[in-house]
């Protein structure tokens, strides 16, 4: 920048007395007011804000707010979801139920008994809450929530088999996302891992021959996330829990995603369902909430009283209790079941639910409400994500955006720095916005999106 533009540049104090700053001091902290203005200075001392024509005290205080602003928003914010898979993890899985929110606000906008019991006027047990309603639902005897699927397997291996051996046949030992994988938090619980069969067949009498005094229980690990297909054989769990009852051992079974529907009714394969699993005799069974169940991040262990009792006496189940809001909010969405209105009201199951045919009319909405040459209604493959029902997918319908002379990637971008932010997939060189993931209260703004997009400088143009 030359020196006489540089001389040009107001100072601290100058742009301070500004009429234009007088709204920043009004709306943040004068510190915070001062870091931005010094901030915005020193882009424009070091020539990287835009230019001489951006100088003026009004285009200098209106950086400084935008900056305060940017600093200000949260991290974590909503976005519409328009990849297509269900359970997206990277974008908080599961999307709660109306009454799940309005249940999650009603317990945090002030006090509960959380842990006291109205009837008696003594302390109660957090525990207690979801109990009669899982018994219900499931046919378990007792329940434990703790705060997510990993710390209920490795809570339920810690106080039932530390320093023990757990058997597991090797096609289970799974990593799912975030690298977290089975043989990891076997050792963390302090339990020894005890490997039979093979990758692909396992049978109920390589658990029996590995079976010792040290052995305390059988572990089986649903394969949510991955497919072993052709010459193979898996040991089922109501095996596992007649050998086990013969020795006097306990049987485990991690199963992931819990669904409560039959998801073959949708078109799906059979994803096995929680209420199976307990019929078949396992003494724990645990599961996420924030999968097919479609609820709050949470781990739900169900099973046998006895092992449940176990399960709460121990030091880690402190560590890994959860809020009043998670209760509340697991609460309601565990009623939509009761209430059979789970595929109506629980988001997940109304995506899972739609039909090819209302999608496809909104598709068709969306196009004539933003009529672009660059836009076309496509029909689609969505999944349902989230480590549930890997290599299934469901007939979808969307809209496919492949525009010249932008790149896909600069298109995507766009979407995702819009407000609310758009997150799409981009597929055969197109961005693709799938409507499964999208709730019909949210075509709206993709609408908005769309024609923004054609109406930025260098947008890509309104058919004549």
């Amino acid at each position: 920048m030359p020196d006489d533009a540089r001389r040009s540049i107001p100072s601290l104090d100058r742009l301070l007395q500004a009429s234009e700053a007088r709204s920043l001091l009004e709306s943040y902290p004068r510190h915070l007011v001062v870091d931005a203005l010094r901030a915005t200075l020193a882009e424009a001392r070091a020539g990287t804000n835009g230019g001489l024509a951006l100088l003026s005290d009004e285009h200098l205080v209106a950086q400084a707010n935008d900056r305060l602003g940017s600093q200000m928003r949260p991290s974590l914010r909503p976005v519409i979801n328009a990849t297509g898979v269900i359970l997206h993890t990277n974008l908080g899985r599961a999307p709660l139920s109306r009454a799940a929110r309005q249940a999650m606000e009603a317990v945090a906008a002030g006090y509960s008994n959380l842990e006291y019991d109205l009837e008696a006027g003594e302390r109660g047990s957090r525990h207690e809450h979801l109990t009669p309603l899982l018994q219900r639902l499931t046919g378990a005897e007792a329940s434990l929530i703790v705060n997510n699927n990993a710390s209920a397997v490795l809570l339920a291996l810690a106080a039932l088999a530390e320093m023990r051996e757990v058997i597991i046949s090797r096609s289970q030992l799974v990593e799912i996302g975030g690298g977290f994988r089975i043989p990891d938090v076997l050792r963390q619980s302090g339990t020894h891992l005890v490997e039979v069969g093979t990758t692909n067949r396992t049978y109920i009498g390589d658990y029996a021959s590995a079976i010792t005094d040290e052995t305390r229980l059988l572990l089986r690990v649903h394969a949510s996330n991955f497919q072993i297909t052709g010459f193979v054989h898996e040991t089922s769990l109501l095996e596992m829990v007649e050998l086990a009852g013969t020795r006097g051992l306990r049987v485990v079974d991690d199963l992931g995603s819990g669904s409560l529907l039959a998801t073959e009714r949708y078109g799906l394969a059979h994803e096995p369902m929680v209420q199976e699993c307990i019929g078949d005799g396992a003494d724990l069974v645990c599961f996420s909430g924030d999968k097919l169940l479609g609820g709050p991040q949470a781990g739900i262990i169900v099973g046998k009283a006895a092992a449940v009792a176990t399960l709460r006496s121990h030091p880690l189940t402190r560590a890994f209790r959860p809020d009043k809001t998670t209760l509340a909010t697991l609460h309601a969405t565990l009623t939509h079941y009761e209430r059979q209105e789970a595929d109506r009201e629980i988001p997940v199951w109304r995506m899972i639910a739609e039909t090819v045919g209302a999608l496809e009319v909104r598709a068709a909405a969306i196009l004539r409400a933003a009529p672009f040459d660059w836009l076309t209604v496509l029909p689609t493959a969505a999944t349902v994500g989230g480590g549930s029902l890997p290599g299934e997918t469901l007939p979808s319908y969307g809209l496919a955006i492949a525009p010249p002379p932008q790149t896909v990637q600069e298109i995507a971008a766009r979407f995702r720095a819009g407000d609310p932010p758009i997150v799409a997939r981009i597929a055969d060189d197109r961005v693709v916005l799938d409507l499964r993931t999208v709730a019909p209260e949210e075509d709206a703004s993709v609408i908005a999106a769309l024609r923004g997009l054609g109406a930025q400088p260098g947008g890509i143009g309104r058919v004549p």
